[in-house]
């Protein structure tokens, strides 16, 4: 089979292919560029601003010398995950990594919580990365990997946080069903959850000043997570140095959750 991008595949898989979701700004970046370096061809799923996925990928490709397919979609919608995944398969007919990035959330308390904003946030966060996981799943063989993105609302009480801590808790238990079903093909599955990261998403916080400040000042590291922190745990989770991790979420904050 000769994939559009003009590499042959082959049972090996001698082409390496990774799909972030939301993987063209923020973390989701930095997952992307981690992917790059070690020859990855890029799958990046974006929602809006298309310029800016425009521009990742003529910066990718151009550093690193990979191709990088992008795809709008939005995963809470059933169709358009079954679009991308159709992308995917027609481009590359094959995948080894699947990184579940994309996500939103409505920030209020949670006496304000409206069922259109449960429902929201939990279609994006966490059926997406369920109904993704199925569709990667029929593209990988022995050796693939899935990497959610969680984070530490999903296990602490964070002020407006509740639709997103819940979702992102539903986040790690599907993680841990999908690695003990997807074993027998081969398929690991992890999950890493962040502390405070400063990026575009963390702007929409009414207290991101109050929360990066005092996240920096009490971190055991002595300075807040960056977008490659997390890039660098996504890429190890991947590799075969990681193939007797699964079902687990590698906390990566620097230590800042062990004092609270």
């Amino acid at each position: 089979m000769w994939v559009k991008f003009g590499q042959k595949h082959t049972g090996g898989n001698s082409v390496k292919t990774a799909l972030i979701t939301g993987g063209t700004r923020g973390i989701g970046k930095a997952i992307a560029r981690r992917f790059a370096k070690e020859g990855y061809h890029l799958i990046l799923n974006y929602m809006r601003k298309k310029s800016d996925a425009e521009q990742t990928k003529a910066e990718i490709e151009e550093e690193f010398g990979v191709k990088v397919l992008l795809v709008k979609a939005n995963v809470k919608e059933m169709e358009q995950i079954q679009h991308l995944f159709a992308e995917v398969r027609e481009q590359f007919g094959h995948l080894d990594v699947f990184v579940s990035n994309a996500a939103s959330g409505v920030l209020r308390p949670v006496l304000e919580i409206e069922e259109s904003h449960w429902q929201w946030t939990m279609d994006i966060n966490a059926k997406a990365y369920l109904f993704a996981s199925q569709e990667a799943a029929k593209l990988m063989s022995k050796g693939g990997a899935i990497v959610a993105l969680s984070s530490l609302g999903s296990i602490r009480a964070l002020p407006n946080y509740v639709t997103v801590g819940v979702s992102k808790a539903s986040v790690e238990a599907i993680t841990r069903y999908l690695a003990a079903e997807l074993a027998e093909k081969g398929i690991v599955v992890n999950a890493v959850s962040g502390g405070a990261v400063d990026t575009e998403a963390l702007k929409h916080f009414p207290n991101r000043e109050e929360l990066l400040g005092a996240a920096a000042a009490r971190n055991p590291a002595g300075r807040l997570v960056e977008p490659e922190d997390l890039a660098e745990a996504v890429y190890f989770l991947c590799t075969p140095a990681a193939s007797m991790i699964r079902g687990q979420t590698i906390i990566v904050d620097g230590g800042l959750s062990l004092l609270c």
